[in-house]
């Protein structure tokens, strides 16, 4: 049985940037996906480039999931935006609290993801399969470990049939996570999102921002490397197919990637991983 794989995206921002991503989409669509999804700027601020690329992504025959999010959302336009999802074909989507635009306080009818999760369920039954985000090392926000869990937890509760994580590169920390949900009933099953590394000074950028843990013996090897992207790049390929083939050695559902609209990485690793 093959591993299932999905892809993620960003909106692009200019015409050449769409174009670039449709090359990459055929690029992967090789390996047939379960489904594609699309992110979502802070407070819906890419909502329209988000629709239309999920909308292309349709179009070309896969299924897409559009990631959906709360913040500064009121009942009246989120049911509005399922409506217009749901006409145009869409069965998945990531269902997130969001980031706040900056400069903003917490406004609207919706203050955590669990109650997005809920109102989707009243208002659509099964229409969706819903997916929520999931931090095995710890939403950069959260109050406590437990208050973190707690509050994937109530996610599940409230409907989520199941979770992508933040990327990692220690699997233990997602395999303590799995566990320590499944005490709580949160028995739902969880993706592991995996980020190819390209890069490490984005890489250490994005790490920052999001809370994602970048073992140390992974950044001084980055850092001695400098300036020599070919060394980055064929150390990353090492680090990330060693962390997929663990996480399919112990079972995981299936496997997340972050694409950041490029496909190379992506591809080589699922060809050392021989998933193509």
């Amino acid at each position: 049985m093959a591993l299932p794989l999905s892809f993620e995206f960003f909106p692009p921002k200019t015409p050449e940037g769409a174009e670039k991503l449709r090359a990459v989409r055929q690029q992967l669509y090789v390996q047939k996906p379960e489904f594609c999804s699309v992110t979502y700027g802070a407070g819906g601020s890419t909502q329209q480039g988000t629709f239309d690329t999920v909308g292309e992504i349709l179009a070309e025959g896969v299924s897409a999931a559009s990631h959906f999010s709360c913040i500064g959302a009121t009942k009246a336009s989120v049911r509005e935006q399922l409506a217009t999802l749901k006409a145009m074909g869409v069965k998945r989507l990531v269902a997130l609290r969001g980031d706040l635009p900056s400069g903003y306080g917490i406004g609207g009818e919706f203050h955590h993801a669990s109650d997005l999760v809920a109102f989707i369920r009243e208002e659509t039954g099964r229409d969706f399969h819903i997916e929520v985000a999931a931090y095995p090392e710890i939403h950069p926000q959260a109050k406590s470990p437990e208050a973190d869990l707690r509050a994937y937890a109530s996610k599940v509760k409230a409907g989520a049939d199941s979770a992508i994580t933040q990327y990692f590169y220690n699997s233990d920390a997602y395999f303590r996570f799995v566990d320590d949900a499944h005490q709580l009933g949160a028995a739902v099953p969880v993706v592991p999102g995996i980020m190819p590394i390209g890069s490490s000074t984005q890489l250490m950028r994005f790490s920052d921002a999001c809370g994602a843990e970048i073992p140390r013996w992974i950044r001084l090897r980055l850092q001695g490397y400098g300036d020599d992207i070919a060394s980055i790049k064929a150390f990353g390929l090492d680090v990330v197919t060693d962390l997929c083939d663990q996480l399919r050695s112990a079972g995981v559902p299936a496997l997340h990637f972050y694409t950041m609209n490029q496909s190379a990485a992506t591809l080589e690793i699922v060809k050392r991983l021989q998933l193509g």
